[in-house]
């Protein structure tokens, strides 16, 4: 489960990748390799980690393994709900603008970068609509929603934190996309808004990556494809036989992507393996 930043009790998932328990066959089922990989070269990184979607099942796990890891000097959480740590509302810009100054002040007093940031937020169903089967299905406020969480609000959080990441020195970004985002790899229809809305936001990551590069040559901005997780929202998309991981072993996977990332990487869609996704 990701989180849909300003979606109560919204049913949003990792990535529920299909249109019908046929349609998930398809998605990507090799096992993760489970076996503990150094997240670095072993030297603690002095740098900051963030992660956006902290209320979220994924999203929190992903929080807890760089807390439980230690490589970086800190790690802050961003969701919807000041509980889980700083507060952001994807439908308020002022907000997002709020927290990348909270986060901008703390690399300021701790004499910190923001090295690594994870954007783990997404929609995919709940009161304000359900994934379409068909054209007539199609519905402008569902639609609207859809692009506010899963494509509008990353690309605010590029405008508002990415000033944030070094000139020097590696640093990482990583958007949760989806491989139903891929417009190459759909041969089964259906799922119009949120194939579309992450085949924007996959064109937004390949564009904002050009440019990172200009400004950083050194630093990698991917889109990510989770897989399918195992959480109560994510449970109507599950199917007997189907790879379905863990929040936490997940979590392990993705970090483990994003520690491997090379600047060859950066603008492309990776799945949870490390594999690259057609767009």
């Amino acid at each position: 489960m990701t989180e849909a930043l300003n979606t109560p009790n919204n049913n949003s998932a990792a990535d529920a990748s299909a249109i019908d328990a046929s349609a998930l066959d398809a998605e990507v089922n090799a096992e993760v390799n489970t076996a503990v990989i150094p997240l670095t070269s072993g030297e603690k990184n002095e740098g900051l980690a963030v992660v956006i979607g902290a209320g979220g099942g994924l999203g929190a796990a992903m929080l807890a393994q760089l807390k439980a890891d230690g490589i970086y000097a800190d790690v802050l959480g961003i969701s919807r709900d000041a509980a889980n740590g700083l507060a952001m509302d994807y439908l308020d810009e002022a907000s997002i603008a709020s927290a990348a100054s909270t986060i901008a002040a703390h690399c300021a007093a701790h004499g910190q970068s923001l090295r690594l940031l994870i954007v783990a937020t997404g929609f995919l169903h709940g009161p304000q609509g359900q994934p379409e089967r068909s054209w007539t299905q199609l519905d402008a406020a569902y639609l609207q929603h859809v692009f506010a969480i899963n494509t509008l609000g990353p690309a605010l959080v590029m405008k508002h934190f990415f000033p944030l990441l070094p000139k020097q020195g590696r640093c990482v970004a990583g958007f949760f996309s989806a491989k139903v985002g891929s417009i190459g790899d759909n041969s089964l229809g259906g799922w119009y808004g949120y194939r579309a809305s992450k085949a924007a936001l996959n064109q937004l990551v390949k564009t904002a990556s050009i440019e990172l590069t200009r400004r950083n040559r050194q630093s990698v901005c991917v889109s990510l494809h989770p897989g399918t997780v195992a959480t109560a929202l994510s449970q109507p998309f599950a199917k007997t036989g189907l790879t379905v991981r863990p929040a936490p072993l997940a979590a392990t996977a993705l970090l483990q992507v994003l520690a491997g990332v090379t600047t060859a990487d950066s603008g492309c869609l990776l799945d949870y393996l490390g594999g690259r996704l057609g767009f």
